[in-house]
Protein backbone atom coordinates (compact mmCIF):
# COMPACT_ATOMS: atom_id res chain seq x y z
CA UNK A 1 0.00 0.00 0.00
CA UNK A 2 0.73 3.76 -0.54
CA UNK A 3 1.64 5.91 2.41
CA UNK A 4 -1.56 7.90 1.31
CA UNK A 5 -3.88 4.35 1.26
CA UNK A 6 -2.21 3.87 4.62
CA UNK A 7 -3.30 7.32 6.30
CA UNK A 8 -6.47 7.23 4.63
CA UNK A 9 -6.91 3.72 6.18
CA UNK A 10 -6.03 4.28 9.50
CA UNK A 11 -8.15 7.89 9.77
CA UNK A 12 -11.05 5.52 8.49
CA UNK A 13 -10.45 2.97 11.58
CA UNK A 14 -10.16 5.92 13.88
CA UNK A 15 -13.27 7.72 12.52
CA UNK A 16 -15.05 4.06 12.91
CA UNK A 17 -13.99 3.66 16.34
CA UNK A 18 -14.75 7.03 18.02
CA UNK A 19 -18.42 6.87 15.99
CA UNK A 20 -18.85 3.80 18.11
CA UNK A 21 -21.14 5.07 21.24
CA UNK A 22 -22.11 3.13 24.03
CA UNK A 23 -25.18 3.68 26.33
CA UNK A 24 -24.77 6.03 28.47
CA UNK A 25 -25.18 4.10 32.39
CA UNK A 26 -27.33 5.31 35.18
CA UNK A 27 -25.93 4.67 38.54
CA UNK A 28 -28.11 1.52 39.64
CA UNK A 29 -29.54 3.30 42.35
CA UNK A 30 -31.22 6.04 40.36
CA UNK A 31 -34.75 5.95 40.00
CA UNK A 32 -35.54 9.66 39.14
CA UNK A 33 -34.78 10.63 35.30
CA UNK A 34 -36.92 13.57 33.98
CA UNK A 35 -39.27 15.91 35.08
CA UNK A 36 -41.79 18.15 34.06
CA UNK A 37 -42.63 20.47 36.51
CA UNK A 38 -45.27 23.44 36.33
CA UNK A 39 -46.26 25.95 38.94
CA UNK A 40 -48.52 29.09 38.77
CA UNK A 41 -49.85 30.84 41.48
CA UNK A 42 -51.74 33.29 40.01
CA UNK A 43 -55.33 33.23 40.92
CA UNK A 44 -54.50 29.85 43.63
CA UNK A 45 -51.82 27.58 43.56
CA UNK A 46 -51.54 24.83 40.57
CA UNK A 47 -48.80 22.91 40.53
CA UNK A 48 -48.61 19.79 38.36
CA UNK A 49 -46.42 17.70 36.17
CA UNK A 50 -44.63 14.19 35.88
CA UNK A 51 -41.59 12.04 36.48
CA UNK A 52 -40.10 9.52 34.49
CA UNK A 53 -38.48 6.82 36.61
CA UNK A 54 -35.58 4.28 35.41
CA UNK A 55 -38.17 1.69 34.21
CA UNK A 56 -39.86 4.37 31.69
CA UNK A 57 -43.01 5.08 33.80
CA UNK A 58 -44.99 7.81 33.81
CA UNK A 59 -45.73 8.91 37.30
CA UNK A 60 -48.07 12.35 37.35
CA UNK A 61 -49.03 14.52 40.03
CA UNK A 62 -51.59 17.36 40.56
CA UNK A 63 -51.39 19.89 43.90
CA UNK A 64 -49.48 17.42 45.87
CA UNK A 65 -49.32 18.00 49.16
CA UNK A 66 -45.82 18.31 50.89
CA UNK A 67 -43.72 17.86 47.67
CA UNK A 68 -40.14 18.24 48.00
CA UNK A 69 -38.81 20.88 45.58
CA UNK A 70 -35.26 20.90 44.76
CA UNK A 71 -32.78 23.74 46.13
CA UNK A 72 -31.36 26.53 44.45
CA UNK A 73 -28.87 24.10 42.72
CA UNK A 74 -31.91 21.97 41.80
CA UNK A 75 -30.45 19.23 44.48
CA UNK A 76 -32.82 16.81 45.95
CA UNK A 77 -31.89 14.04 48.56
CA UNK A 78 -32.54 10.64 47.94
CA UNK A 79 -35.13 10.53 50.59
CA UNK A 80 -36.72 13.69 49.33
CA UNK A 81 -36.68 12.54 45.71
CA UNK A 82 -38.53 8.84 46.65
CA UNK A 83 -41.05 10.88 48.81
CA UNK A 84 -41.90 12.70 45.86
CA UNK A 85 -42.16 9.48 43.73
CA UNK A 86 -44.39 7.70 46.49
CA UNK A 87 -46.55 10.99 45.88
CA UNK A 88 -47.17 10.38 42.36
CA UNK A 89 -49.80 8.35 40.60
CA UNK A 90 -48.49 5.86 37.55
CA UNK A 91 -50.15 7.17 34.68
CA UNK A 92 -50.82 3.83 33.08
CA UNK A 93 -48.24 4.95 30.23
CA UNK A 94 -44.57 4.02 29.87
CA UNK A 95 -41.91 4.87 27.85
CA UNK A 96 -40.26 2.83 25.19
CA UNK A 97 -36.55 0.90 26.74
CA UNK A 98 -35.40 2.06 23.34
CA UNK A 99 -36.64 5.53 23.11
CA UNK A 100 -35.75 5.80 27.36
CA UNK A 101 -32.30 5.00 26.42
CA UNK A 102 -32.15 7.38 23.91
CA UNK A 103 -32.87 10.29 26.00
CA UNK A 104 -30.49 8.55 29.04
CA UNK A 105 -27.72 9.11 26.76
CA UNK A 106 -28.45 12.87 26.39
CA UNK A 107 -28.23 13.39 30.48
CA UNK A 108 -24.98 13.50 30.47
CA UNK A 109 -24.33 16.35 27.35
CA UNK A 110 -27.00 18.50 29.01
CA UNK A 111 -24.81 18.31 32.58
CA UNK A 112 -21.89 19.51 31.40
CA UNK A 113 -23.21 22.59 29.63
CA UNK A 114 -24.20 26.00 30.28
CA UNK A 115 -27.29 27.31 30.68
CA UNK A 116 -28.48 31.09 29.31
CA UNK A 117 -29.40 33.91 32.14
CA UNK A 118 -33.22 33.62 33.24
CA UNK A 119 -35.48 36.09 31.71
CA UNK A 120 -38.27 37.69 32.87
CA UNK A 121 -40.91 37.14 29.55
CA UNK A 122 -44.35 37.21 31.06
CA UNK A 123 -46.88 37.47 34.10
CA UNK A 124 -49.15 35.20 35.19
CA UNK A 125 -48.44 32.07 32.98
CA UNK A 126 -46.45 29.94 35.26
CA UNK A 127 -43.51 28.58 35.41
CA UNK A 128 -42.80 25.42 33.16
CA UNK A 129 -39.35 23.48 33.96
CA UNK A 130 -37.90 20.34 32.13
CA UNK A 131 -35.22 18.71 34.43
CA UNK A 132 -33.54 15.28 33.80
CA UNK A 133 -31.40 13.96 36.79
CA UNK A 134 -28.43 12.38 37.64
CA UNK A 135 -27.88 10.34 40.87
CA UNK A 136 -24.54 10.20 43.27
CA UNK A 137 -24.12 7.39 45.40
CA UNK A 138 -21.73 9.03 47.16
CA UNK A 139 -23.93 12.59 48.15
CA UNK A 140 -26.75 10.13 48.53
CA UNK A 141 -28.03 13.00 46.07
CA UNK A 142 -30.29 13.47 42.83
CA UNK A 143 -29.05 16.41 41.32
CA UNK A 144 -31.26 18.07 38.29
CA UNK A 145 -29.84 20.02 35.21
CA UNK A 146 -32.12 22.28 33.40
CA UNK A 147 -33.40 21.53 30.40
CA UNK A 148 -35.42 24.39 29.34
CA UNK A 149 -37.91 27.11 31.64
CA UNK A 150 -40.68 28.64 30.07
CA UNK A 151 -43.76 30.75 31.25
CA UNK A 152 -42.96 33.66 33.40
CA UNK A 153 -39.54 33.21 33.35
CA UNK A 154 -37.33 31.57 30.61
CA UNK A 155 -33.78 30.21 30.07
CA UNK A 156 -32.47 27.25 28.51
CA UNK A 157 -29.70 24.88 28.16
CA UNK A 158 -27.67 25.26 25.14
CA UNK A 159 -26.59 22.14 24.70
CA UNK A 160 -28.00 20.26 21.10
CA UNK A 161 -30.44 17.70 22.99
CA UNK A 162 -31.50 20.31 25.07
CA UNK A 163 -34.50 20.57 22.22
CA UNK A 164 -34.78 17.16 21.68
CA UNK A 165 -35.66 16.56 25.25
CA UNK A 166 -38.17 19.43 25.55
CA UNK A 167 -40.20 18.34 22.63
CA UNK A 168 -40.43 14.84 24.06
CA UNK A 169 -41.09 15.88 27.48
CA UNK A 170 -43.56 18.28 25.99
CA UNK A 171 -45.32 15.62 23.41
CA UNK A 172 -45.87 13.19 26.52
CA UNK A 173 -47.42 16.24 28.51
CA UNK A 174 -49.86 16.04 25.73
CA UNK A 175 -50.75 12.03 25.67
CA UNK A 176 -51.40 12.20 29.66
CA UNK A 177 -53.82 13.70 32.28
CA UNK A 178 -53.33 14.84 35.87
CA UNK A 179 -56.86 15.19 37.02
Amino acid sequence: MTLPVKILSVLFFLLAISSCRKNYEINDSQILLFQYDYVNYTWGYQHMGFLIDDEGTILTYYNPEEWNFPDIDLVLSEKEANENIERCTPAGKKIEEQELQKFINYIRFIASSKVTAVKHVAADAGTTEFICYQFSEDTGTYKGYLVKMEGDFACENLNFYSKKVVAWLKDTAGTISWN
